[in-house]
């Protein structure tokens, strides 16, 4: 009796967990990336207030 299916099979889960892991990591950071790109070229796209005034406009 082997168990080698077993140790094949469970290496193979951890690599594709671990591989996930690896890709959802970095579609997450590309997308906030690109969310924070948007909104600073938004910012600065806005023309600037007349008062210096740090109050939040609504």
């Amino acid at each position: 009796m082997t168990h080698l299916p077993y140790i094949v099979g469970a290496y193979a889960v951890f690599a594709v967990v671990l591989g996930w892991d690896y890709v959802s990591s970095a579609l997450q950071i590309r997308r906030e990336l690109r969310i924070a790109r948007q909104r600073a070229a938004r910012a600065a796209a806005r023309p600037a207030s007349r008062d210096a005034s740090t109050e939040l406009s609504r």
